[in-house]
């Protein structure tokens, strides 16, 4: 998983990975909720879920 979080941190680092190794933190929902979702994001996990049900 840490090698993962690596590599998408070096193609997306606008998300932060390195932080947050992928947790639901504050900043990492607020760069999806400012960049989107990428590839590979599970849709039905409650917090990003929750964040796009809102947004609309």
């Amino acid at each position: 998983r840490d090698q993962q979080m690596h590599e998408l941190h070096t193609k997306y680092p606008q998300y932060g990975f390195n932080q947050h190794k992928g947790y639901p933190t504050v900043k990492h929902l607020a760069a999806l909720k400012e960049f989107g979702m990428i590839h590979g994001y599970r849709k039905t996990f409650k917090p990003v879920k929750a964040l796009f049900e809102t947004s609309d």
